[in-house]
């Protein structure tokens, strides 16, 4: 087997040949990237009010945090309606998709969580549409700004661009866990090695998230999303409700 073949293998992208790798790479970079703009950079997803509270004030605290979102909290449910988004993307069930995009709506936790993820969704898909050619972002039509998120866009954006899904979700989950690490350095606050050392410590838990995400698809029949949601995060669900009264702020949320 050659060495090409296993890096596909690796990496999700069987049958995709050398250069629609790299443009589906170029792609995920500028999508999940610092400077897209989206907004992501004044959204702390409650952190702010977590590091007040002291829940979070050190790189080992950061970790926890951050597993938990992974495990329990926010990072799962986004990466499992990815994971469905892409799905009904791919095989053209839009009243699927509608229904995800409601579901996305409305298993939000907190009135500052909300905002977070439709405004970067709105913002997404308005910068998409305006730089490149998505026809797969008219599946989106009949969803308001308001109630578009971020996670059910990017994927059906990824989706439509056909980058496989397991690339296109880990991109999702490290710009998720790198914008929340962006915000511990500006509050903890953590050096940058520090905040270098939370990435490395979260990279495998990343993969593993996504792979079970997309193995979700594997193990239902009914394609049924809000059973495979959830959350245990109380602590993190509470900042989210705490920061929007929070007196002195550097984040929106």
């Amino acid at each position: 087997m050659s060495m090409n073949t296993l890096m596909s293998m690796a990496m999700g992208t069987t049958g995709m040949g050398m250069g629609m790798i790299e443009t589906a790479l170029y792609q995920l970079l500028s999508w999940l990237s610092p400077s897209y703009p989206v907004g992501a950079f004044s959204h702390s997803g409650g952190l702010e009010w977590a590091v007040e509270a002291a829940d979070v004030i050190s790189r080992a605290g950061l970790e926890a945090w951050l597993e938990d979102l992974l495990n329990h909290g926010a990072g799962w449910n986004d990466a499992v309606l990815f994971t469905h988004a892409y799905d009904a993307t791919r095989r053209g069930d839009m009243s699927a998709l509608l229904d995800l995009a409601e579901l996305a709506a409305a298993a939000q936790p907190s009135r500052e969580r909300r905002i977070e993820t439709m405004a970067q969704g709105a913002a997404f898909r308005r910068i998409v549409r305006a730089v490149e050619d998505a026809p797969s972002l008219h599946m989106l039509d009949e969803v308001a700004d308001g109630d578009l998120g971020y996670p059910v866009v990017v994927a059906v954006t990824a989706a439509g661009a056909a980058i496989p899904l397991t690339l296109a979700l880990t991109a999702y989950l490290h710009g998720f866990v790198a914008n929340i690490v962006s915000a511990a350095q500006r509050l903890v606050p953590l050096g940058q090695t520090d905040g270098q050392l939370a990435m490395a410590h979260l990279r495998s838990l990343v993969t593993e998230t996504v792979t079970q995400a997309a193995a979700l698809l594997d193990t239902i029949s009914d394609r049924d999303p809000f059973g495979q949601m959830g959350s245990a995060t109380f602590r993190a669900d509470m900042a989210s409700m705490q920061h929007e009264t929070q007196y002195t702020r550097l984040f929106r949320t």
